[in-house]
């Protein structure tokens, strides 16, 4: 039997490849990992494809870079208590749109820690972000939301095996650069070929040139197929070919990726957020880093990051790690707070602008 474990030794090499280093279209993703981990590509298709059966990699796709493609944004919900797992179960079940769906707390009462219920939304171009958050706060009888659309991306990515033997204080030599939020419009053939293209794979799929069932299923050839997604990702819409792993619940085995899931929040100074951004974002154990407005509910925070950890307090010497080197590069920062993840699911949000019209139609009008 082969081993499913995420820190099996031959997975471990694996996965420190396939999580987040096969940037943009690759023709043969698996041979390309392959090549990179030093293992043999039949051993790649088979191992990442038992771990995907049995659960310890929960997706493996083509991601998108998503916001290029729909309005999004973090969504800061405030939700009776007694109305909060309810939200959960409706926003995770039945709104494809909302990703992440995460339960967040703060060490201590501060500012939006009263906001409990956090979710990544995305609505194809054309809907309206806000309209969406009201049908939702009718549906699951919230008090209040904070929409918070990203205004730049610093760092995005997963790399949670990479990540566990980062110390404090890791970073890149330059700061990260900062990529602006474009929405890029798309015409009927090219969603038509998108959408197969990042439908997520099943394990009988983890196969040499994966792209020919995508090709048949949109009805192109695979020559026409690899022309359009080669287009996309000259355009900056493709991101990564990714394993992703179930980093909140253990395996089957009882094995954990994850425990702590850390939401940094820091307050710089206005017109000093591209620079904040990028002193914060190059730091190695960020997998997400953003400028985000989140206003005065939240102590007028701008820059956001995520961190995940086997443990809380090292993960808190992450944090501060960077704040100091934010307090050597001069940047006062007025606020700054850490809300951790606790009971989440998390789903890719869905962006089709067909599929969003068929989902409305059955919610009444917004």
């Amino acid at each position: 039997m082969l081993p499913i474990e995420h820190n099996d030794p031959v997975n471990a090499k694996i996965l420190a490849v396939s999580e987040d280093k096969i940037e943009g279209f690759v023709h043969e993703p698996f041979e390309e990992i392959a090549k990179r981990s030093g293992v043999s590509v039949e051993v790649v298709m088979a191992r990442i494809a038992g771990m995907l059966r049995a659960g310890t990699i929960r997706r493996v796709r083509q991601t998108l870079l998503a916001t290029n493609l729909a309005e999004s944004a973090l969504v800061a919900w405030k939700i009776p208590e007694d109305k909060i797992d309810a939200a959960f179960d409706w926003m995770f079940q039945c709104d494809p749109f909302s990703g992440h769906v995460v339960l967040r707390s703060t060490d201590t009462v501060s500012a939006g820690s009263d906001y409990k219920l956090w979710t990544t939304l995305k609505v194809p171009q054309g809907f309206s972000l806000k309209a969406h958050c009201e049908l939702l706060t009718r549906k699951v009888g919230a008090e209040r939301f904070r929409l918070m659309p990203a205004k730049g991306i610093f760092t995005l990515g997963v790399g949670h095996v990479r990540r566990k033997t980062i110390e404090p204080g890791s970073k890149a030599d330059q700061p990260a650069k900062m990529i602006p939020v474009q929405l890029v419009e798309l015409s009927e053939h090219e969603w038509n070929v998108l959408v197969a293209l990042k439908r997520e794979f099943a394990p009988e799929e983890i196969t040499p040139s994966p792209w020919v069932g995508r090709a048949n299923e949109a009805g192109v050839s695979v020559q026409e197929f690899c022309r359009v997604a080669e287009d996309l990702n000259a355009r900056k819409i493709i991101g990564r070919f990714s394993t992703f792993l179930e980093h909140v619940k253990p395996s089957t085995g009882g094995v954990r990726v994850t425990r702590f899931n850390a939401l940094f929040h820091w307050a710089a100074p206005a017109g000093r957020e591209i620079e904040t951004g990028g002193e914060v974002g190059r730091h190695h154990i960020l997998t997400h880093c953003y400028w985000r407005e989140a206003g005065p509910e939240f102590r007028n925070v701008n820059i956001m990051a995520v961190a995940h950890g086997t443990d809380k307090r090292l993960l808190l010497d992450h944090k501060a790690a960077i704040d100091e080197h934010l307090r050597a590069k001069n940047i006062p920062v007025s606020y700054t707070n850490v809300f951790w993840g606790g009971r989440s699911e998390i789903k890719p949000s869905e962006i089709s602008p067909r599929i969003y019209r068929e989902w409305l139609s059955g919610q009444g009008k917004l």
